[in-house]
């Protein structure tokens, strides 16, 4: 038995990239199967006056119609007379998706440096907060307008992401210097990270024209504008320029890893800590610098966040740093994956609102067909990286000078 589940961790370590995609398409189908299954049956225990009637039982709920709203509402039903690509479903599904991509790419960047950043949402947290407040006290000496935006959003995306690093830099320096677990010190410092930022804001950042807890708007010419004619609508709350930044980001962290001596060596590190390290990598420096950049990459994310979705900074941040770690494991921790991924978890947060208003289906179970898509999909990936972990270099892969691949390993 034993030797079958190492045979089938080997054959997932070494599948191809063309196999993985195979694998997470057959994952979804048989996930979609089994919630259709399990939508058909629950409706049998709920009360409705119209269903399918089958041996004198009424069953409630129409998988198929479930899925249509979760998969086309997501995009505003585009097979519906009247449709329009800039759509707010469209929209709220190209939203969601340009922040994950930046949460998902601060876990991926730890991951592959072999360190577990549980933190994202922390650094999130306080690279939006200090987006907003930089912005906020800028704008009062930087001219408005287009000199304005051209000003304003880049620094705000700058101080969220020097903050945010600086707030991962922390975890990093103590596993480093202290060996503290990292997943231990990422989790506590969410925590904080909440507190101190709720503190701050109501110390000194409060809005004092609004009740609520949130700091002063930003300028209207410091929110990620929208293109013209081919943009969405401003109240949609989602820009083009935004979504192409992120994956212009993307790209960039792929290309770090691929082509650069520093994406060599931050996965190397990862991968084979001990062959890096005898190559003459500081496996410190490289742990403080992933994590530096891991947390940089989220409070980009809390500056889109800011200057995009809401124009100031908000109490109640969304768990977007949590949902990256789903999406980078969904991944594999490609930072080209991400995209992917994270247009998924995109339909899947629009479709749920137009399951809502479409169907009768209640929201837990809606959370319960989502989250079980999600684990057939994450999981054939999860194995993969638990071989990868645990079966070291049985199944793994020389790692060459210009970063490639080579050949298998002779036992």
């Amino acid at each position: 038995m034993r030797e079958r589940l190492e045979h089938l961790l080997e054959r997932l370590v070494r599948a191809s990239a063309l196999e993985r995609i195979l694998i997470s398409v057959a994952a979804l189908f048989a996930a979609v199967l089994v919630g259709g299954v399990l939508v058909f049956v629950s409706g049998g225990f709920a009360t409705c006056r119209t269903g399918l009637d089958l041996g004198g039982w009424t069953f409630c709920y129409n998988p198929m119609q479930v899925y249509y709203e979760l998969f086309l509402g997501a995009l505003g039903h585009p097979f519906e007379s009247g449709w329009e690509l800039t759509n707010f479903g469209f929209a709220t599904t190209l939203r969601r998706t340009t922040l994950l991509i930046f949460a998902g790419l601060s876990v991926a960047v730890a991951f592959r440096a072999g360190l577990l950043n549980i933190g994202t949402q922390g650094q999130l947290v306080v690279g939006g907060l200090a987006t907003a407040v930089t912005v906020v006290y800028a704008a009062a000496i930087v001219p408005g307008g287009f000199i304005g935006t051209i000003v304003l959003i880049p620094l705000g995306v700058f101080a969220g992401a020097v903050v945010g690093g600086f707030y991962g830099a922390i975890p990093g320096v103590l596993k480093a210097y202290g060996d503290a677990n990292e997943v231990i010190t990422t989790i506590m410092l969410n925590f904080v990270a909440t507190g101190v930022t709720a503190t701050v804001l109501s110390w000194q950042f409060q809005d004092p024209n609004s009740n609520n807890p949130q700091t002063r708007p930003v300028p209207g010419y410091a929110e990620i504008p929208n293109l013209p004619v081919i943009g969405f609508g401003g109240r949609m709350d989602f820009s083009l320029l935004a979504l192409a930044f992120a994956v212009t980001l993307m790209i960039g962290i792929a290309w770090l890893f691929a082509r650069t001596s520093f994406g060599y060596e931050l996965r190397t590190s990862g991968l084979q800590p001990e062959a890096a390290a005898y190559g003459g990598v500081d496996d410190r420096r490289m742990t403080v610098a992933s994590m530096t950049l891991s947390g940089a990459l989220g409070g980009i994310g809390g500056a889109f966040w800011v200057l995009m979705v809401h124009g100031k900074w908000l109490k109640n941040v969304p768990s977007l740093g949590f949902d990256g770690i789903a999406v980078s494991v969904l991944a594999g921790n490609n930072p080209l994956g991400v995209g992917a991924a994270a247009l998924l978890f995109g339909i899947f947060d629009s479709g749920e609102s137009s399951i809502g208003t479409g169907t009768d289906v209640p929201p837990e179970l809606v959370g319960i067909l989502t989250g079980l898509i999600i684990l057939f999909v994450a999981m054939p990936e999860f194995f993969r990286m638990l071989g990868l972990r645990f079966l070291g270099t049985r199944t793994s892969r020389p790692t060459r000078a210009d970063g490639g691949e080579g050949g298998e390993v002779d036992e």
